[in-house]
């Protein structure tokens, strides 16, 4: 991606839009447009709104009863407070500002400026001492460790989940809380409800210890973990596990590059904005992962059929989560790269890979293209604005009523169809069972000889 170098623009201060000096705001149609690309390259943001319009608003259309549209609410907006917000709320605002105290007064402040950076970016820098180094390391490790609170929440969230439900609408069976008999439902189960409440807060409280103890150990591993290789090994462990296990493969012979590259990708560590630490795509995937047997479990307790409904839709979904709509995205931008439409924010780089330019970029190249056509700068920035939004908006509208409404649907119709058939069955073992009585007791002839009869 070529970056064009231009320094007179501006972030208004009001709506934050990126716009040159001296010149009229942004209008209302490319604000807008610049708003959805700003919250494309937020991943937290952009990953609550694609989540919260693929998981919540589809079940809230297909809602099957209050306790059903309850309950998904409840789940939906808390999950996604804990995807997105919690990791870089922790991170960054909470437990960066505590570690960076465990390191002493005179290296504090240059520990805390290193923490942002990966351990490749650390460990290379030859302006820094051995200890400085250290210490950045097992405080970023400190860190990620302490925020293991983050997945242990999202596993404990379906349990919480099933409690909430039992003690607002007095139900613990699926079957009832999907309205799956829409006459008469079913008889609650006693011993059910108390197993739901038990298993609830079990495992609430199993969050509490597992969340203690994430912190304290991060707290240690900051304080101590400069001081033992073992530890610094442990550090770059946590960091970096992919890598970890890509050098384990290596030493057992693995010689597939494409493996060794994909692992060795895989990171706990924050991503960098700025200085600032954010989320990134290893702590989304795995507490995205962690989520997905929280689910199964907590469904166990509540039927067959809720945990079938999980294993249904939770897997796409969790891909989804992970990926978002990347590859609805590449692909788009290689059809229209192949058209050649869009050439401003479309364009393959030195390796052959399509991509669009960063929010960033915009008004630079839309000076440059405006001197060299004679056009107004700030004309060709609110359409460079809208063609970036359309591009990216396309696979984005489209991954949302594929994940959303249609799965939503899906899933709704293939339970429903599930109970249904599982009534039937259900139905006719009794009718199987009744016939079979009253042939015991003389009052039915077998159906083979009242066949004979007629025959005869």
């Amino acid at each position: 991606m070529i970056i064009h170098k231009y320094t007179d623009f501006t972030k208004s201060e009001t709506h934050n839009d990126l716009q040159f000096k001296g010149i009229s705001p942004l209008s209302i149609t490319t604000k807008a447009a610049d708003l959805f690309i700003k919250s494309q390259e937020n991943l937290s943001s952009t990953r609550f709104i694609q989540d919260t319009a693929t998981n919540w608003a589809p079940k809230a259309v297909f809602a099957r009863s209050k306790a059903d549209f309850a309950e998904m609410s409840f789940l939906e907006f808390v999950e996604s407070a804990i995807f997105y917000f919690a990791p870089p709320l922790l991170g960054q605002k909470l437990f960066r500002n505590a570690f960076k105290n465990f390191s002493p007064k005179e290296l504090s402040k240059s520990v805390n400026e290193l923490i942002p950076n990966s351990i490749e970016e650390i460990s290379k820098n030859k302006t820094i001492s051995q200890e400085l180094k250290k210490r950045a390391i097992s405080t970023k490790a400190g860190i990620v460790l302490a925020c293991l609170a983050v997945p242990a929440a999202e596993y404990v969230l379906s349990f919480a989940k099933n409690l909430f439900t039992l003690k607002n609408f007095k139900k613990s069976n699926f079957n009832n809380i999907a309205n799956l008999d829409k006459n008469h439902g079913e008889v609650e189960n006693k011993e059910q409800q108390q197993r739901v409440e038990r298993n609830a807060k079990k495992q609430l409280l199993k969050f509490v210890l597992v969340s203690t103890a994430g912190v304290a150990a991060g707290g240690a591993l900051a304080l101590f973990g400069h001081k033992s290789n073992a530890l610094q090994k442990i550090s770059k462990t946590i960091l970096n596990p992919g890598k970890a296990v890509a050098q384990g493969l290596k030493k057992v012979g693995l010689k597939n590059e494409k493996v060794i590259n994909t692992l060795n990708k895989i990171s706990l560590d924050f991503a960098n904005d700025n200085g600032q630490l954010v989320l990134s795509k290893g702590q989304l995937g795995l507490t995205a992962i962690v989520g997905l047997f929280g689910y199964s479990k907590a469904a166990e307790d509540r039927g067959r059929l809720d945990v079938l409904e999980v294993w249904t839709r939770v897997p796409l979904v969790v891909f989804y989560t992970i990926f978002g709509g990347e590859l609805f995205e590449k692909a788009f931008h290689k059809i229209l790269e192949k058209k050649n439409k869009f050439k401003d924010v479309i364009r393959k780089d030195a390796s052959g890979k399509v991509t669009t330019p960063a929010r960033a970029e915009l008004p630079a190249i839309a000076e440059k293209i405006a001197s060299v056509k004679g056009t107004d700068k700030a004309k060709e920035l609110a359409r460079l604005t809208k063609e970036k939004a359309f591009v990216q908006g396309v696979p984005y509208a489209f991954s949302l009523l594929f994940m959303g409404l249609t799965l939503s649907a899906i899933t709704r119709f293939w339970t429903q169809y599930r109970y249904n058939r599982q009534k039937q069955t259900e139905k006719q073992q009794l009718q199987n069972e009744t016939d079979f009585g009253k042939i015991l007791s003389g009052k039915q002839t077998p159906n083979i000889f009242q066949q004979f009869e007629l025959t005869k």
